[in-house]
């Protein structure tokens, strides 16, 4: 079609027409995202090839992540998965970092002297470097694959020497063995980003942790738990405990102070 000849009401034909055909709001945004970005470059044109920019309207998406892997399921797992992916568990539950960047990691990022793991920029989904520094837990786990691991691999987890593939299947029937079908390895990386938070590292200092660049994580994660909520309950009704003291405490003030005007009198 002709760039001319798409308009508003062709666009919002495409978009019911992939509606009707189950596609989900956040793909259909996607699509209508890269048509916006042609029209923009059609309109920048010398000489422009189109008048203005239809309106495009954008899809109501609910992105919200809700899966968290909570300790007593993380020990679980640790029991239930094979041997060659418990330490793949571990370190995904201490850091957050992304599957690909966990299975992807090679001695050459590890220095075990200083307890850092380091990923150069490119190597990242965001392409920026990122260093971790490794508590004592994960490092004595490092450690441990360190003095286990295979001279013929390069890669700090591997299966036999070879690097890990796809391990859905293995994890879903770890998962089914817990009693928690349906969690998901990226629940790993919510579960961690809100440890650290727990924990009280800065937002700032657990992004650059995890890898995440924008704040928008903490609102498209979820943070709270079911946890999270009972503890404020207990703030909440502490800090009125605190109030309804402090109120008895002036009345029997107030109270004491009248006697003694009475008694002056």
């Amino acid at each position: 079609m002709r760039v001319v000849d798409v308009d508003t009401s062709r666009i919002r034909g495409y978009i019911d027409k992939r509606l009707t055909e189950r596609m989900a709001n956040a793909s259909v945004n996607r699509e209508l995202a890269a048509l916006k970005r042609a029209f923009n470059l059609a309109i920048q044109c010398t000489p422009p090839k189109i008048a203005q920019v239809p309106f495009i309207l954008m899809l109501k998406e609910n992105n919200v992540r809700k899966g968290f892997i909570e300790h007593e399921d993380y020990l679980a797992l640790l029991a239930a998965l094979p041997d060659y992916l418990k330490p793949v568990l571990t370190f995904a539950y201490f850091t957050g970092w992304r599957r690909e960047e966990v299975i992807g990691l090679k001695w050459s990022h590890v220095n075990l002297k200083d307890g850092i793991v380091r990923l150069e920029p490119g190597e990242t989904k965001n392409g920026e470097g990122r260093t971790l520094y490794m508590e004592s837990d994960l490092l004595a786990m490092m450690k441990f694959v360190y003095r286990n691991r295979r001279m013929d691999c390069f890669h700090v987890f591997h299966r036999r020497g070879m690097p890990i593939g796809d391990f859905r299947k293995v994890w879903a029937t770890a998962c089914g063995k817990i009693g928690r079908p349906g969690l998901l390895f990226h629940d790993l990386r919510r579960s961690g980003v809100r440890n650290m938070i727990r924990a009280g590292i800065p937002e700032r200092v657990a992004m650059t942790i995890s890898g995440h660049k924008t704040r928008s994580v903490f609102d498209r994660y979820n943070i709270v738990s079911q946890e999270d909520l009972k503890e404020a309950a207990r703030k909440r009704q502490q800090f009125s405990d605190q109030q309804a003291g402090q109120l008895q405490n002036g009345y029997n003030g107030l109270q004491k102070a009248q006697k003694v005007t009475t008694l002056k009198l």
